[in-house]
């Protein structure tokens, strides 16, 4: 009867410690992939935000208004009054009843062409930053070639030296 007892509790100790070897083996799974996890968090982290900003970027591009220029017309004649496409010209040919929306349509157009214009320009204003890093990398990239005596440069692209 003890040897059974014996028996039995030794299946009871084996059966534990498969038990517990079992959870540690999962334990140790759960962790490598909560690092694995860890991992790709880190990593889209680090290369979403670039990824977003060229995407945006790329987009508001694309998005940007091409504004017509005082010539598209084909003739070279003055912006101002004289000019027929100008709203005060006389000579402009306008329905009788439409003279106050013709002109609410006309100045809707000049404030359209107003903004568009402000939009262009803090663009352009945002962008001065990443052109002045690329002006200045291309700079040294010009004097890395001019230090190097094997490479022939044209004189056009030789910076002057101050003394």
């Amino acid at each position: 009867m003890a040897s059974q007892a014996e028996a039995l509790e030794h299946q009871n100790d084996v059966e534990l410690n498969q038990e517990q070897s079992k959870e540690e083996e999962e334990v140790e799974k759960l962790e490598a992939e909560v690092k694995e996890m860890a991992q790709k968090i880190l990593n889209y982290r680090t290369t979403l935000p670039r990824q977003l900003k060229s995407t945006l970027s790329s987009f508001l591009a694309s998005q940007r208004p091409i504004l017509p220029t005082l010539f598209d017309s084909g003739s070279e004649s003055q912006p101002g009054p004289s000019s027929p496409h100008h709203p005060l010209n006389p000579d402009m040919v306008r329905p009788i009843g439409s003279g106050n929306q013709a002109l609410l349509a006309g100045e809707d157009q000049e404030s359209e062409k107003i903004r568009l214009l402000k939009q262009k320009i803090s663009s352009n204003a945002s962008t001065i930053p990443v052109v002045l890093k690329r002006m200045k990398d291309c700079m040294t990239r010009i004097d890395n070639l001019d230090s190097c005596n094997e490479v022939i440069i044209h004189p056009a692209f030789k910076r002057k030296r101050t003394s």
